[in-house]
């Protein structure tokens, strides 16, 4: 397989915010996201999706995309799953990093004897996850897996 190339389109409108599209996505659907300099930050404006919270989903999607593909395969059969993640920013010296992201999985299974199946395909979606392996950030994983 060959490199694959995603296009991105950042346009500055006022203050500290712009928005975000992509030329690949239909830009009609309302595709396109308005990005801001965090709260945390000076001039920093809430409420509006900031490169931390994009770089956090960047990972917590992957590892959604990922398990769905290696569960596909790995026929586990799943009614639900759903993840929780958390971008730790920190300045490391003297410089700011997202040092860690806490991924926070749940999957729900209807078959107990699905629990190990669905934690391996957790741990193997974590490990395959081209985001976590791209990036310097520890990636901490803590699953949930219940029965429905």
């Amino acid at each position: 397989m060959g490199p694959h190339y995603y296009n991105v389109d950042v346009n500055w409108n006022t203050e500290r915010k712009g928005v975000m599209c992509s030329p690949e996505l239909n830009r009609d659907a309302g595709n396109c996201i308005e990005v801001a300099t965090p709260p945390e930050f000076p001039k920093g404006i809430p409420g509006i999706w900031s490169p931390e919270h994009l770089f956090t989903a960047a990972v917590s999607s992957c590892l959604m995309t990922t398990f769905l593909s290696i569960a596909e395969n790995s026929k586990l059969a799943f009614t639900n799953f759903s993840c929780k993640s958390i971008g730790k920013l920190e300045q490391i010296e003297g410089k700011f990093v997202m040092s860690e992201i806490i991924l926070e999985p749940t999957v729900t299974i209807t078959d107990e004897k699905d629990r190990e199946r669905a934690e391996r395909v957790l741990q193997k979606s974590e490990a395959a996850c081209l985001i976590s392996n791209s990036i310097k950030s520890k990636v901490t994983m803590i699953t949930t897996i219940k029965i429905k």
